[in-house]
């Protein structure tokens, strides 16, 4: 293994110098400076985690929880995940997952035990129990979410409310009048989760002012439960023309139903799904939809977390505009 003073000796300078180019804590003159950090990348020097740690009270790990539950898209939570890592690594983090459901415990753990330097939380919750705890510690934090109140708090997140309203419009702008919203497992709803109640809130409110119609139903997902869901929502609303898909299990399953009832998409039921691109594109009917831009939320994550580590960032909410995509799965609402 490559040491600090094989570097100093290969760029000619001070072991004092190597540690101050790799610290930042003093001036060092541009020229030496990339002499240094040319000796490093060909030397392949890495320092010390425990040194480093040691001499900085820095861990340099980004502690990233993710309940894993069965409830749960998670692909997309792999997604976000993912890309908090990599962008992690382009700041000199690296990233401690935890995946159980210890809610508050976890946080305790981690600010406590000094793990981590900061800390990033998923699949928030409107009241969500972990957020006390937040907001008492001094350790940095971010949320991928949003929560109900977002005072004291650092949040990136999907504008979900944007993003049902913008369903709605594209919907009614094509004349449908009554439409059924295929939402996530009753699960997700009695946590009262943040994307998916944002996502109903922004549906429900554009429908009021459109004058369009709209129905919710939970759905478990898989071909059984969403065939359980559309027997019930076409029984209460036989007029039903179009319909909202917040539950990438459902997609499929929905397609294949609609075809067995000689129902044709788009000219006789649109569908809009909200969903990740990949869903979208690969579906048996190339789906209109909001996708999620994971990749997104988890640069930005890192981005608000380091900026707060490094005394730059303060409190701040971070909504992405949501992008509606039309393709083959949406069209004027059938004529009666």
């Amino acid at each position: 293994m490559v040491t600090l003073a094989e570097v100093a000796q290969h760029a000619g300078v001070s072991a004092s110098t190597v540690s101050y180019v790799l610290s930042g804590k003093r001036s060092i003159s541009a020229t030496t400076r990339q002499r240094v950090e040319r000796s490093i990348r060909e030397l392949g020097y890495h320092p010390n985690a425990g040194a480093r740690a040691l001499a900085s009270s820095r861990s340099n790990i980004i502690a990233l929880m993710v309940p894993l539950r069965t409830d749960m898209y998670v692909p997309v939570m792999m997604e976000i995940a993912i890309a908090v890592a990599t962008t992690a690594r382009t700041h000199g983090y690296d990233v401690l997952l935890l995946t159980g459901e210890e809610g508050p415990d976890a946080v305790r753990r981690v600010a406590g035990s000094g793990l981590a330097d900061g800390m990033i939380l998923m699949d928030v919750e409107l009241d969500d129990e972990r957020l006390p705890l937040l907001r008492e510690s001094a350790q940095p934090a971010v949320l991928i979410g949003l929560p109900a109140d977002t005072t004291g708090l650092t949040c990136v997140d999907l504008d979900f409310k944007a993003t049902g309203a913008l369903c709605v419009e594209h919907l009614a702008g094509l004349g449908h009048r009554d439409v059924a919203v295929i939402g996530e497992a009753p699960a997700v709803y009695e946590r009262h989760t943040g994307f998916a109640e944002r996502t109903l809130d922004g549906l429900r409110s554009r429908a009021r002012e459109t004058g369009l119609r709209l129905l919710h139903r939970p759905c478990e997902g898989g071909y059984d439960a969403t065939a359980v869901t559309v027997a019930r929502i076409l029984d209460e609303r036989p007029d039903t023309t179009g319909f909202v898909v917040q539950n990438e299990a459902a997609v499929e399953p929905l397609l294949a139903l609609l075809r067995q009832q000689g129902r044709a998409v788009p000219e006789d039921v649109s569908v809009v799904a909200v969903c990740p691109e990949q869903v979208a594109v690969q579906a048996s009917v190339r789906l209109t939809s909001v996708s999620l831009p994971a990749q997104e939320m988890g640069r930005h994550a890192v981005e608000q977390l380091v900026a707060k580590l490094d005394g730059r960032g303060g409190d701040e909410v971070v909504l992405l505009p949501p992008e509606l995509t039309v393709r083959a799965s949406s069209g004027p609402a059938p004529v009666r």
